[in-house]
């Protein structure tokens, strides 16, 4: 994993340079669910925030990078019971009619149109299992915001109002077995089955399902579109979220 991050941290760091100073650049990281998009993204933003630090060591600005997933434009679960069928909206909660899509857009189209304002985003607090408004903070001076979920970069609407708006787009691939076993350890530690068995048969359901329309459809139409697709391999690393 650490030689797929340092290439990419390379790359974003060379297109920041040459970005203008009062723009932001808009990264995108996209894939299925359990690919390790949180991860790359994670570490991604602490590099850049950590090369750019060294080499301004006196500076009292805020940090250059900022990490906006998209969990936080999940509906409500009180949204969820308007839906016209409540208890599969809950049931299918993850899946792509779950997320406000176009509201999360409408945050993209405010990132990119510069620097000079404190912007807000919502968060999403797994214990409470809802967004929470204003978790995030995007500062006047951020050069660098990272976007990252699971259904940005489909080439279908809403997501594609919002692609020529990124300066780079990243996605994540993975086995489907990969994905399975990953996810099915992640629902084993969050409590949310008993059985490693029953894990997997709660990723068959909803989360395979997902990843399967996220890979095909952003595959299927590559070119122009992905800067870099890269495998998420089945280590350590990549499975730490």
């Amino acid at each position: 994993m650490e030689e797929q991050v340092n290439h990419l941290f390379e790359l974003t760091w060379a297109k920041f340079l040459s970005t203008p100073s009062n723009q932001r650049l808009l990264i995108a990281i996209a894939g299925p669910p359990g690919s390790g998009k949180t991860t790359l993204s994670q570490l991604l933003t602490k590099s850049l925030n950590t090369r750019h630090e060294s080499l301004h060591p006196s500076s009292s600005s805020q940090p250059i990078a900022t990490y906006v997933p998209m969990d936080g434009y999940h509906y409500s679960r009180a949204q969820l019971d308007f839906f016209p069928n409540p208890s599969e909206a809950h049931r299918r909660r993850g899946s792509e009619f779950t997320f406000d899509g176009s509201k999360f857009i409408d945050l993209v189209n405010q990132v990119s149109k510069g620097l000079g304002q404190t912007i807000c985003a919502p968060s999403f607090d797994h214990a409470l299992k809802d967004p929470v408004e204003n978790g995030i903070k995007i500062s006047a001076d951020a050069r660098i915001a990272i976007f990252e979920g699971n259904y940005i970069l489909l080439p279908s609407s809403p997501w594609t109002t919002a692609l020529p708006l990124y300066d780079l787009k990243f996605f994540i691939s993975a086995p489907e077995q990969t994905l399975r076993n990953r996810l099915a350890a992640r629902h084993l530690a969050a409590g949310l089955v008993p059985t490693l068995e029953l894990g997997q048969d709660r990723a068959d359901f909803n989360d395979i399902p997902n990843g399967r329309q996220i890979q095909q459809g952003i595959l299927a139409h590559p070119s122009g579109t992905i800067d870099v697709i890269l495998e998420s391999k089945d280590d350590e690393a990549w499975a730490l979220k």
